[in-house]
């Protein structure tokens, strides 16, 4: 791995190809990479002139058990050769979600399939307004949750307006930027109460749920403070809402337990889930109680249904995924590497002024560059961009830059 790549021919020759074609707007660390990969193993990928890189960006957490682990491909393999579509029963997917629901906070235990994050959190919404019948949705500053229209947020939203009425933010625990310009913990955790303030003057006062990320990942691997997340579930109760916990990055295993709620003792009223739950294979869920998903008309046959949601090939890569992850105590992995990691890379303040602060839980850290550790102004762009393609040229793929830190991805 210390030769150092450069893009070759073959990968040259294959994107430029593709170029030809595909619509602008793909991603962004693809973009500019400019490789095109030829297969993976484990931690590995191998691009089309054989050069190999670590993998840190997983399909952007995705990849809960690797490449093209061999109990995982060989379910697919086996599946694929019996059934490949369809929303009827199979003994697949009654496993899956049997094994599913043993590993889900208590209490919930009842399982809606999708086949990407957004669908599962537009899903998870309206479950929250068929519930409370009521129709307001409170996030966060920084939050993401989906690039469809009822969850667009972050910076993808601007210049896509307008937007559904109802929708409301509220700033995040970001001790290292605070919004409100304080310092933790003498702040007695004020973000927290500005929520209030917020339901108070901003809202009709009719929250149907309060939707958050145990830690966000989009904005930089945020992790807020302990007891935030308790916070937020008081005040959604006492706003008669759902607490709605979206585990896409956070979920199986990446903070060093199986739920990133798990961290502050919250089991949330929704979850929905997806990236890591497929193994790669697209595939998500909402996850809640008996109580919450027979509310109508959401519990209606075919009102929360999903043409490829479950279908019988996600069914068998979510088992596999599954089975991988408990067998080979992959949960436990992520706490126990993720300490070395963090480890290693708070010593990088000491040795590099750019590092302002090193964050994170399990294998979900994040790296904070900035141009002065006093100001916070973080670095420009360009030097990221520029930082990322040097972390190529060495075999690591990636520092991610989108917003303003590096983050590490399982």
């Amino acid at each position: 791995m210390s030769a150092r790549r450069e893009v070759g021919p073959r990968s040259r020759e294959i994107v430029a190809r593709e170029q030809k074609h595909i619509a602008p707007g793909s991603q962004s660390f693809s973009l500019y990479a400019g490789l095109a990969m030829a297969r993976g193993q484990g931690c590995t990928l191998i691009d089309e002139d054989g050069n190999e890189y670590i993998d840190f960006i997983a399909g952007i957490g995705v990849g809960s058990v690797g490449h093209c682990h061999p109990h995982y491909v060989e379910a697919i393999k086996r599946q694929a050769e019996r059934l490949t579509f369809g929303s009827f029963t199979t003994e697949t997917r009654a496993r899956f979600l049997d094994m599913l629901s043993s590993v889900t906070p208590e209490g919930l235990t009842r399982i809606q399939l999708f086949s990407g994050g957004a669908e599962a959190v537009e899903a998870a919404l309206r479950l929250a307004r068929a519930k409370t019948g009521k129709q307001e949705i409170l996030g966060f500053w920084g939050g993401f949750h989906g690039k469809t229209g009822g969850v667009l947020g972050s910076d993808f939203k601007h210049h896509l307006g307008p937007f559904l009425p109802g929708q409301h933010s509220a700033p995040f625990a970001d001790c290292y930027r605070c919004p409100l310009r304080l310092r933790y913990p003498e702040c007695g955790m004020a973000c927290a109460d500005y929520v209030r303030d917020v339901i108070r003057n901003q809202t009709a006062g009719e929250i149907a749920a309060i939707i958050v990320e145990p830690i966000q990942g989009t904005a930089g691997n945020i992790v807020p403070p302990p007891g935030y997340l308790r916070a937020l579930q008081s005040i959604a109760k006492e706003q008669g809402a759902m607490f709605l916990a979206d585990e896409m990055l956070t979920g199986f295993g990446r903070t060093g337990l199986m739920w990133g709620a798990e961290h502050d003792g919250v089991v949330p009223d929704i979850m929905t889930v997806g990236k890591g739950i497929g193994g790669g294979f697209p595939l998500s869920g909402v996850v809640s109680s008996d109580v919450v998903t027979s509310a109508k008309p959401w519990s209606n046959p075919s009102f929360s249904s999903s043409s490829y949601g479950g279908n019988p090939l996600a069914s068998a890569a979510g088992l596999a995924a599954l089975e991988i992850l408990v067998k080979e105590d992959l949960v436990r992995n992520a706490e126990r590497v993720g300490k070395v990691m963090l480890g290693r890379l708070e010593a990088l303040k000491e040795k590099y002024r750019v590092v302002g602060e090193v964050r994170g839980r399990g294998l979900m850290l994040g790296i904070e560059l900035v141009k002065n550790r006093q100001t916070k102004e973080p670095l420009g762009r360009e030097v990221t961009r520029a930082l990322y393609q040097e972390c190529l040229r060495r075999g690591l793929s990636r520092c991610r830059t989108r917003r303003r830190s590096a983050s590490i991805l399982r």
